[in-house]
C-alpha cells in the first residue's frame, strides 16, 4: 500500500506545461469546450469551387465543332459595307457562315484567284472571286429611304417573329420576299445543274 501512495502522489505532483516540448514537438493543450462559450458554426459557409480550364468551359457541340453564332443578317438582305477597303458599297447577301460569322456579298471585296488549267490544251485563267467579309462590317440597308439601320425584332399579331429597320420602321421579312429568294435560288441551281450536265 506504501509504494501505490507514493507513486499517486508522484504521479500528482508531476505536471506537463504547454509551452514544454516532447522529443522536439510542442504539445498543444486539448481545447476545452466549456458551456460558458460554445462554438457557433458559420452561418454563411464559404463554398469553394474547382476553378475550370478555358478548353472545358468552352461550349462544344458533340463534333467538338464551335456552336454557331447568331448573326443580324439573312441570306438576300440588302446591306451596306460601313468599314474596311470596300467602305460604302452596297450589294445582297449571297452566303452566309455561321461558323464564324462572316457573309459573302455580291461584287463586294473582290480578290484575283489564278485557275489553273484541268485538261490538256485548256489554258489557265485569271478570275475574280467574292471573299468573306465578317458580318460586324456592314449594316442593313433600306433601298426606299436609302439609309442604313439597326435591326429589331418584334412580334406580329399573327404571332409572327420578323425583323425590321429601327430607323425607318421597315420589315424585312415577309412572305413575298421569301417566295422571291427561292424563286431565284431554284433558278439558279437548275441553270447550274443545266450546265454541269451538258
Amino acid at each position: 500500500m506504501a509504494t501505490m501512495t507514493s507513486l499517486q502522489s508522484s504521479f500528482t505532483s508531476l505536471s506537463i506545461s504547454t509551452n514544454s516540448s516532447f522529443l522536439g514537438q510542442r504539445l498543444l493543450s486539448p481545447i476545452s469546450l466549456s458551456a460558458a462559450s460554445p462554438v457557433k458554426p458559420a452561418q454563411n459557409p464559404c463554398l469553394v469551387f474547382a476553378k475550370l480550364k478555358r478548353w472545358e468551359r468552352k461550349k462544344c457541340k458533340p463534333n467538338s465543332l464551335p456552336i454557331l453564332h447568331k448573326m443580324h443578317v439573312k441570306f438576300g438582305d440588302t446591306v451596306k459595307v460601313i468599314s474596311g477597303r470596300d467602305k460604302g458599297k452596297i450589294g445582297e447577301v449571297a452566303k452566309i457562315f455561321t461558323h464564324n460569322s462572316t457573309i459573302v456579298i455580291n461584287d463586294v471585296n473582290l480578290k484575283t484567284k489564278h485557275m489553273k488549267s484541268r485538261e490538256e490544251g485548256e489554258p489557265g485563267q485569271i478570275v475574280k472571286i467574292e471573299a468573306p467579309i465578317h458580318s460586324s462590317n456592314v449594316m442593313l440597308y433600306s433601298k426606299e429611304k436609302e439609309v442604313v439601320s439597326r435591326v429589331g425584332h418584334k412580334v406580329l399579331e399573327d404571332g409572327q417573329k420578323v425583323r425590321y429597320l429601327i430607323k425607318t420602321g421597315e420589315l424585312i421579312d415577309t412572305v413575298e420576299k421569301w417566295k422571291q429568294l427561292k424563286e431565284a435560288k431554284d433558278k439558279e441551281t437548275s441553270a447550274v445543274t443545266v450546265a454541269s450536265t451538258s
